[in-house]
């Protein structure tokens, strides 16, 4: 039995400790909002924080995300989560919006260490994040949209 601290509650999930921290999220704890694209941690889609840090959650065990912080896209608060999403609606961010949780967790992470990230720190922080439309030129928009919104 694992017990893992998922947006501020304790979930038991019956799960081997090696299962991807990703499925513990969705089919255990029934948070759908972590996406599965390809379960090598190349793309993004399944970007949670773990301990204020943007993880691929589809590469990490979830036995070692124990006695760990993890928040999900269903979990987010706090001043940088609402300058993001605030700007992701302004902007008009999302076309199909698969990848969209995966890019604002990364978003945030950003944002929460750097509120004036250059494009460099933009562009390393999204490293990574695919979206199959192409919404990167709004996506980095938002990002310094969000930046500005927190000064």
């Amino acid at each position: 039995m694992l017990t893992l601290d998922i947006n501020g509650r304790s979930h038991q999930i019956d799960a081997d400790p090696d299962m991807p921290l990703l499925w513990a999220i969705r089919d255990h704890a029934n948070l759908t909002g972590t996406k599965f694209g390809c379960g090598k941690a190349l793309c993004g889609a399944c970007t949670v924080h773990v301990d204020g840090q943007a993880v691929r959650s589809c590469s990490l065990p979830a036995g070692d995300a124990q006695g760990r912080k993890i928040v999900t896209i269903e979990g987010l608060d706090g001043r940088v989560a609402e300058a993001v999403q605030a700007s992701w609606r302004k902007l008009d961010v999302v076309q199909c919006g698969y990848c969209q949780s995966g890019q604002i967790m990364s978003a945030i992470a950003l944002l929460s260490e750097n509120r004036t990230p250059s494009e460099d720190d933009i562009n390393n922080a999204m490293d990574g994040n695919i979206c199959r439309c192409g919404t990167y030129v709004r996506i980095k928009a938002a990002i310094q949209d969000a930046a500005r919104s927190l000064a």
